[in-house]
């Protein structure tokens, strides 16, 4: 068995979440080490805004 896999079977896994934050307390209820990320769609998710951001870039 590789390193990698017996680092994981010994040490359990780790996540990252981003954006739900529910997900993530699911995962640390069961000990799972969790790093939340706390994102948003740009401007909201309004594609045309979206767009219009995208040509000021």
């Amino acid at each position: 068995m590789s390193n990698k896999l017996n680092e994981l079977l010994q040490n359990g896994p780790k996540a990252v979440n981003i954006g739900v934050q529910d997900f993530a307390e699911s995962l640390q209820i069961q000990g799972v080490e969790v790093v939340q990320v706390n994102w948003v769609p740009p401007a909201g998710g309004d594609l045309e805004m979206i767009d219009l951001l995208d040509k000021l870039l």
